[in-house]
């Protein structure tokens, strides 16, 4: 049967457009050629005998001076845009700078720019050609200056943008947007769409990875459809985010009463492997890239306990929001699985609490400040469900050990043991 990408798999590739700069560029610059051109449509109506007439020395001097300034602009463009890059990887982490790439106003901008640029060249070249008549050069007339009305808008617009784009506020908040909608879709889907995984489940045929690196993104619908093609039930074994190898499984294949059936390749090609981990379908990547950026704070070269606790703060907003009830419609689609010969684990919340507290714990455990409001912040999440409260109070014990070994002062020591006494209680 023929391959057709789910709606997920259209989104993670949309997405991984998003991150290329030249996309939206050539998009414009394909459009500019097109309105350019297009103008001379005019010249086939009557339209020329109401218009005023625009001269060609009027319209060679309009493009001239926009194709010359539109070249600098554009160049200007991506030399700051370049130095944003640069400093969310130096101020933040290296990890957040794809996020700072797919900023939608500052790819606008340059393809407008670029655009603009193209779309002045090609209407010089018409115009010194006599490629337009009277209607066309009105037409172009027109044209040019919706152009440079959207050039100055969008300049305005993107000078307000790039003095935030970079920054380590702007990043965070990045950061945070991109993990909790990863964390949202989790949320109301915690198998991916697939089944619960059968407890005492074993045996089965090990469908492995063809590469090295992290699984990014999985094709349930895909994958369900192979399977029920193949008349067997697929394992999930392999979340996205984890690392895989070779001798590694994607997936087990179980209950094929013809393994000669099953093609290894083809259920192996719903798994999407890469290099780098992504913020998508990958939760923990998030929590783990905030920790980084508190870490980075806390290094004696930075000393910005104050950037770690704005990150606690924002964590506990996160896992709050991925703790709230499923609403009974939200429930219902979650139980009317599509997806009935996959199945996989959810998430799991100790690890989860893991990438997001461990080492913010380590590296702040012996500053007071940091020791305290992490104290703060898990006491807030044992309010939630049991899980996490069984989570909040395990993290709370190791920042407590980590905060006695670390600290040197015994007051110090005292109140963040009465604070998390009240997290742990006397045990």
């Amino acid at each position: 049967m023929p391959f057709i990408p789910s709606r997920e798999r259209w989104r993670f590739l949309v997405n991984r457009l998003r991150e290329r700069l030249w996309v939206k560029p050539l998009a414009i610059c394909l459009l500019s050629i097109l309105g350019a051109l297009a103008a001379r449509l005019a010249d086939s109506s009557d339209l020329g005998d109401y218009l005023p007439t625009i001269t060609n020395e009027a319209l060679l001097s309009l493009l001239s001076v926009m194709s010359a300034s539109m070249l600098g602009v554009a160049t200007f463009a991506v030399a700051s845009m370049v130095a944003a890059y640069a400093s969310a990887s130096n101020a933040a982490t290296p990890r957040s700078v794809t996020l700072v790439i797919a900023d939608d106003v500052s790819q606008n901008a340059l393809s407008t720019f670029i655009g603009a640029f193209i779309f002045s060249v090609v209407s010089l070249i018409g115009v010194k050609n006599d490629y337009f008549a009277l209607a066309g050069r009105f037409t172009l007339f027109l044209l040019t200056l919706v152009v440079l009305a959207l050039v100055i808008l969008m300049f305005v617009h993107w000078v307000d943008r790039i003095a935030r784009l970079g920054r380590l506020g702007t990043t965070v908040k990045r950061v945070e947007q991109a993990t909790n909608a990863a964390l949202q879709r989790r949320r109301l889907t915690p198998t991916l769409g697939a089944n619960p995984v059968h407890e005492g489940l074993t045996g089965g045929l090990l469908i492995s990875s063809p590469e090295i690196g992290y699984v990014q993104q999985i094709d349930i619908a895909h994958l369900n459809a192979l399977a029920e093609e193949m008349d067997t039930q697929i394992q999930i074994l392999a979340l996205p985010g984890t690392f895989v190898t070779p001798d590694q499984g994607l997936a087990l294949a179980h209950g094929c009463p013809e393994p000669a059936r099953l093609d290894m390749a083809r259920l192996a090609s719903a798994f999407t492997v890469g290099s780098e981990r992504l913020f998508d379908e990958d939760p923990r990547f998030g929590l783990i890239v905030l920790a980084e950026i508190a870490g980075r704070a806390l290094s004696p070269a930075v000393n910005d306990p104050g950037t770690a606790i704005g990150i606690l703060g924002t964590l506990v907003r996160l896992f709050v929001l991925w703790d709230e009830p499923l609403s009974g419609e939200d429930q219902a689609n979650h139980q009317a699985s599509p997806c009935e010969r996959i199945s996989a684990s959810p998430l799991a919340v100790m690890d989860m609490f893991d990438d997001a507290f461990t080492a913010i714990a380590r590296d702040g455990a012996g500053t007071l400040e940091v020791a305290l409001r992490l104290q703060k912040a898990l006491l807030a999440l044992t309010h939630g469900s049991q899980t996490m409260a069984d989570a909040a109070r395990r993290h709370g014990r190791l920042a407590l050990a980590r905060s006695e070994l670390a600290m040197n002062l015994e007051e110090d020591k005292a109140q963040v043991r009465a604070l998390a006494r009240r997290l742990i209680g006397d045990d």
